[in-house]
């Protein structure tokens, strides 16, 4: 690398330590963040293989992300394209596919896949831009686009493309809060709506007005009947 190529990697390494510690809690220094997040680590030799893919080295670029995901867990294909700020939290079981595209800013849990659904060709993964947070578990599958400051909720599987300040929760993903706070500015995965929930509730009310109707019915047939 040059010198100039040299300075622009260590401050894009820089800024994603920069991000880790305004984003978590836990982190303590920067000292600690680099030597001891295997995110940040994924991230890093990520930025080496994707040095090497885009020079069209690519056994040398997937040997090295195969170094990493079998040092830190997290599988980062060398030809995804990652902005600035990517946080991986835990970062167990990531995976990261080859057409993925993530922009800047933007959080990842654990478990998290960015993949294909086996049948699109040429741009196969999704597109996360600026700010989103993706929880933990959740599946982002195909060509998608996901818009900027939007939370996908912990076990959620997105299959369409999400509006900007959005919230997506369920399987299939459903958007249930669009156009509210910055979504950046909070990481909690837990108070969100739960679409399937608020169905089943809205089944058991009409439930209960059937059996109340049922049983004024049965009511009024056997006053009938003593009458008769």
């Amino acid at each position: 690398m040059s010198g100039i190529k040299k300075e622009k990697f260590f401050r894009v390494v820089k800024e994603d330590v920069k991000s880790i510690r305004e984003r978590d809690p836990a982190a303590r220094s920067n000292i600690e963040v680099f030597f001891l997040y295997a995110g940040l680590h994924a991230v890093i030799w990520y930025r080496i293989a994707h040095r090497f893919y885009q020079r069209k080295h690519y056994f040398i670029a997937r040997w090295i992300s195969q170094h990493a995901r079998h040092r830190t867990g997290i599988e980062i294909h060398p030809g995804a394209t990652i902005g600035k700020g990517l946080f991986i939290d835990h970062g167990s079981g990531v995976v990261i596919g080859e057409t993925a595209e993530i922009g800047d800013n933007c959080t990842i849990y654990h478990g998290v896949t960015l993949g294909g659904t086996g049948k699109d060709v040429g741009k196969r993964h999704p597109t996360l831009l600026n700010n989103v947070m993706v929880g933990a578990g959740a599946k982002i599958l195909g060509p998608l686009t996901i818009g900027n400051n939007v939370r996908v909720a912990a076990g959620s599987v997105v299959l369409e493309d999400l509006p900007d300040n959005c919230t997506a929760v369920g399987i299939p993903a459903k958007v249930v809060r669009k156009d509210g706070q910055k979504v950046v500015e909070s990481l909690d995965q837990i108070h969100v709506c739960d679409p399937i929930s608020e169905e089943l509730a809205a089944l058991y009310t009409h439930y209960q007005e059937i059996a109340h109707e049922l049983e004024d019915m049965r009511t009024h047939s056997s006053l009938n009947d003593s009458q008769l």
